[in-house]
């Protein structure tokens, strides 16, 4: 069995982009660089090298292109490169002016090159002739299915849509375009995509203004994005003529909108960038996408000439661990930048503001009524109930807040929610449920009516039904609508009471958000100063208390009853949560990503005001562990709850549980492929 802890076990392609030192019009010399590159590529176990456009002869050459000297020496070049690329298993694409087979015109090529072989020429299909760039001096344009041939060392190599396919790795093919292609209206790589592309390299010699490496940033991303792929852009830097133009060597990778790396520009000397691109999550985000699908297929109706396609092999065994060459996010709900996690709180407070705005009015009542608990949970909808009351210009004391101490409320989570309600001028109350539940466990015989300490889920949900029975007759005597409180985690964990319990409101404020977001968005209210000081103060102290269902009373050692204890970290079920929903992928995939992410709390960032404390590791066998925990609880227990929602706005781009909206299932499927993909995961890292 291959190794767990390497990128190459979970579908992943290592691509590597870099910007040699160019000597103008020496392609020997250049070749000899990007060899140099190429070992180094190697080195870093990269299956694709991707270099700047022009690379071999310099692209600020001008009509030295046109010399038939300079031109014989780029095909010399080239047969310098197919030796270095003999016993390699790197793809090798390289930039050059190639002649046409009768030699009345030069193409701006790509040319990929395998161990000691052309596997394919691409030519560069838009020229730009304007501003600083006047290629249609020296340069025609490719036509990628005219049938045109260039010549390279005597032998002849079609130009065309060329793809490149690792021969072991499913759903990976590589397309190419060449700088000013990705400008065009509509790219070639729109084409390769719709073929099969999973991957773009872009051979670029874009030069450097002042804010035009950000435009290349929103450019690569935007396609990575539209077409569901990776693209991957390399720049001409350090060396090209500088008589004009400048250079700033930008390399920079994208997978489906997010950066996935990017180099220092303006370095002095040769870079290189190495990232590993997950051609299985592309693939599976195409699946699920049908605009994509139908673009394919109106794109079979139209098109002419097919795309040619060639096979490298990608890789011997590769027995050793090796680190990721990505970031990944420890929360994928919580962004690390301080600028965009504010902005997402924004948007996310105003998703359920504006959904429960919309629903008050449209419902006609005139009042909403929220169980209060003093947790997370019950904090953000008050907060939410707030804003929407404030923006519709109705009194704060039209929202009905209730606490409802039980066998287990804590003094410390009762004075919050009584401080809460103060703070921000609801119509607070408080009805004491032990005489209700008591009389209810006798009714049931319980043996905890007579005092005997069995708390099991029973005398929990007593409790949970009980609460959320009175909020129901509360909102009929005061003409108005429950307020749920459950969130996206607790949805997909079930861990909630099903029917009249916390499974059920009016609408459900919360269900489209993450645990781990909640907690940034009470915080995010406690600093936007739009609810007080008073309530900003106890807003902290509620984010630092121990996340409870309080329904067990406290042990013999005085600990109180812990929801993370009992179900795992919040912080893992909702990693697990977004790869599983969002891209379906398969728990054994999941488990190494989240290794990636968690297994060392020093690498990598994490996301603004998560203490010191709350900054801890998992290893594998706590992720594994939890992780069955989540597809047990996610794929076989909990269905049936999550296919009877209440209303409630989708706020993540990770998705909705609704059985409206994204996620889909029976309430009785079985888990069995994803235990077996478990299994084959605890047998994997046991080996």
């Amino acid at each position: 069995m291959s190794v767990f802890d390497t990128p190459f076990s979970h579908g992943f392609l290592r691509v590597s982009a870099c910007a040699p030192r160019v000597r103008p019009a020496d392609p020997l010399s250049n070749a000899t660089a990007t060899a140099a590159l190429l070992a180094r590529a190697a080195e870093d176990e990269a299956d694709v090298l991707l270099c700047p456009e022009l690379g071999l002869s310099g692209y600020a050459i001008d009509d030295l292109h046109m010399q038939a000297s300079l031109l014989n020496a780029v095909e010399d070049a080239i047969g310098q490169l197919l030796l270095a690329t003999r016993g390699k298993r790197q793809l090798l694409v390289i930039g050059a002016p190639l002649r046409d087979r009768r030699g009345d015109c030069i193409y701006n090529c790509a040319v990929a090159l395998h161990d000691g072989a052309v596997l394919g020429v691409v030519a560069k299909t838009y020229l730009p002739n304007y501003r600083e760039f006047y290629e249609k001096r020296q340069f025609a344009a490719g036509d990628r299915g005219a049938g045109a041939q260039v010549r390279i060392g005597g032998d002849s190599f079609l130009l065309g849509d060329w793809l490149f396919a690792p021969d072991d790795l499913p759903h990976a093919q590589v397309g190419i375009e060449i700088c000013e292609d990705l400008w065009a209206p509509i790219p070639p790589s729109t084409y390769s995509a719709l073929n099969g592309a999973s991957v773009i390299l872009n051979l670029s010699a874009s030069n450097v203004t002042i804010g035009k490496a950000d435009m290349r940033d929103r450019l690569c991303a935007a396609q990575s994005e539209r077409l569901a792929c990776a693209y991957v852009y390399a720049a001409s830097g350090l060396g090209e003529s500088t008589t004009d133009l400048a250079w700033d060597g930008q390399l920079a990778a994208f997978e489906m909108g997010e950066k996935l790396g990017s180099s220092p520009r303006f370095h002095n000397g040769d870079a290189l960038l190495t990232v590993d691109i997950d051609v299985e999550r592309i693939a599976l985000e195409r699946l699920r996408t049908p605009t994509f699908r139908d673009a394919r297929d109106r794109l079979r109706d139209h098109q002419g000439a097919k795309p040619l396609c060639a096979t490298f092999q990608r890789r011997a065994p590769r027995g050793r661990a090796l680190a990721l060459r990505r970031p990944v996010d420890r929360f994928p709900f919580v962004p690390n930048d301080p600028g965009r996690l504010d902005q997402d709180c924004f948007e996310a407070c105003s998703i359920q503001m504006q959904g429960l705005q919309v629903r008050l009015e449209s419902s006609g009542v005139k009042k909403a009524v929220i169980g209060v608990s003093g947790g997370l949970d019950s904090t953000q909808a008050l907060l939410v109930a707030v804003r929407a009351f404030d923006v519709m210009g109705r009194p704060r004391s039209d929202i009905i807040g209730v606490t409802m101490p039980g066998f287990a409320t804590s003094t410390a989570t009762r004075e919050h929610a009584w401080r809460l309600m103060g703070a921000l001028g609801v119509d607070g109350r408080e009805v004491d449920i032990k005489p209700l539940c008591q009389q209810m466990l006798a009714d049931l015989k319980h043996p905890a009516a007579t005092g005997a300490p069995v708390y099991d889920v029973t005398f929990e949900n007593v409790q949970a039904g009980l609460r959320t029975d009175y909020l129901f007759r509360l909102a009929n005597q005061e003409n108005g609508l429950v307020v749920g409180t459950g969130d996206l985690s607790e949805l997909a964990l079930g861990w909630c009471t099903y029917g009249v319990g916390d499974h059920m409101s009016h609408y459900g404020v919360n269900a489209g958000a993450p645990k781990t977001l909640i907690q940034h968005l009470i915080r995010w209210g406690a600093t936007s100063g739009h609810y007080g000081a008073d309530a900003a103060d106890v807003l902290r102290a509620i984010l630092a208390s121990e996340i409870s269902p309080e329904l067990v009373p406290p042990g013999p050692d005085g600990k109180v009853q812990s929801t993370q204890a009992t179900i795992g970290p919040y912080a893992l079920h909702d990693f697990f949560l977004y790869y599983v929903t969002r891209y379906g992928l398969a728990p054994s995939n999941v488990a190494y990503l989240a290794f990636c992410a968690w297994r060392d709390r020093e690498a990598g960032e994490w996301p603004a005001h998560v203490g010191e404390d709350e900054r801890v590791a998992y290893d594998m066998d706590a992720i594994a562990h939890w992780l069955e925990v989540f597809v047990k609880r996610f794929f076989a227990t909990s269905q049936f709850k999550r296919s009877a929602l209440p209303n409630g706005p989708k706020i993540v781009s990770g998705g909705s549980l609704s059985p409206r909206g994204d996620w889909r299932a029976p309430s009785d499927s079985s888990a069995a492929p994803w235990l077996s993909d478990l299994q084959r995961l605890k047998d994997w890292i046991k080996a």
